[in-house]
Formats: structure tokens, C-alpha cells, sequence
């Protein structure tokens, strides 16, 4: 059997606040099927959709969600993690997070971990096909592109609101292939 690319490899995961987090468990099991590591980061939006122990059960690793909670050790998570992550995968990656990795915003751990990565970093957008259609949406992204950051493209298909649409997380699949590939 052919030995994957992912293998040992560290994956960060950062999980933000939308409904398509849930996916974010079957993409978890897809890297660590293929034996990659994997952290997860939440932010407290995340948390409301699918709970960190969720995570946690999956990932093998304690989740992170506050910014002040106690470390492993003397480094701040964000700057540890920095040091740990082969890539960083934002999944889902909402309108907000790419608003505040566009500006440069570190406000909580999710923003701190994006700003410390010297890693690649992938970003699968998932919101309502008018968000991810916003001229300033599309600016970050195209910005943040030129930077050198990935993204994953949505999917079309059904979304939260009851119609169909360009927004959709891309299946948890796609999402481990593209990271594959990129490593």
C-alpha cells in the first residue's frame, strides 16, 4: 500500500463559527486515516455548532479554544503551534476569519495562530452564497491569495437558508486531497 503524503505530517485545524463545522469531523478523520497529527483550534462561534470534546475525541488532542487558558507549557499556544504546524487548514473558514486575516487582526486564537504561521495555509470558505459573493469578500480573498494563502473552493449545492447556492464547505474529501497535494 502506498505510504500518503500526510503521513506524520502535523495539520492545525481551525474551526470557525458556521453551521458546516460539523464537517470539520469527517475532514479530522480523513487526515488522521491518512497518519497525519492534527490540532484543532475553535473559535467560540465554532463551539456553539460542535462542541470541542467532539473534536477532541476525534483529533486525539486536547482542543483549544480560549486564548488565556493554560499552556503545555511556558510558550503561548499560538507561537507553539507556529512551530508545530507542516500546514494550517481553516475549515470552515467564514466570512470573518478571512475579514480578519486580510486585516491582519489577532483577537482571539484562531486570528493569533493565523499571524504566527510561517506554514502554508489553506482556507475552504463556507457561508451563504451572498456573503461569499461580496465584493469585499472576494477583495480579501484575491488579497489574501496574492499572499500566498490557498483556498479551497465552495461548493454549490443546498445551503442553511433552503435554497441552492456557491457557498457550500467543499466535501471533506476535496479538502484532505488539496492538503495532501500541497504537502
Amino acid at each position: 500500500m502506498k505510504k500518503s503524503r500526510l503521513s506524520e505530517k502535523h495539520v492545525l485545524i481551525a474551526v470557525t463559527g458556521s453551521i458546516a463545522a460539523y464537517k470539520s469531523c469527517e475532514v479530522i478523520r480523513l487526515l488522521k486515516k491518512k497518519g497525519a497529527a492534527v490540532r484543532v483550534l475553535m473559535t467560540r462561534s465554532a463551539a456553539e455548532f460542535v462542541t470541542p470534546l467532539t473534536f477532541q475525541t476525534l483529533s486525539q488532542e486536547k482542543v483549544l479554544v480560549d486564548m488565556f487558558a493554560e499552556t503545555r507549557d511556558w510558550m503561548p499556544e499560538h507561537i507553539a503551534l507556529a512551530h508545530w504546524a507542516d500546514v494550517m487548514l481553516v475549515a470552515p473558514a467564514t466570512a470573518n476569519i478571512i475579514g480578519k486575516a486580510y486585516a491582519g487582526i489577532g483577537d482571539d486564537l484562531v486570528s493569533c495562530a493565523l499571524l504566527s504561521m510561517e506554514c502554508p495555509i489553506v482556507f475552504a470558505p463556507a457561508m451563504n452564497e451572498r456573503m461569499y459573493g461580496n465584493k469585499i469578500v472576494q477583495r480579501n480573498i484575491n488579497d489574501l491569495r496574492k499572499k500566498g494563502r490557498k483556498f479551497i473552493e465552495p461548493g454549490v449545492g443546498y445551503l442553511a437558508e433552503g435554497y441552492e447556492g456557491r457557498g457550500r464547505l467543499a466535501e471533506p474529501g476535496k479538502i484532505v486531497d488539496f492538503v495532501e497535494k500541497l504537502l
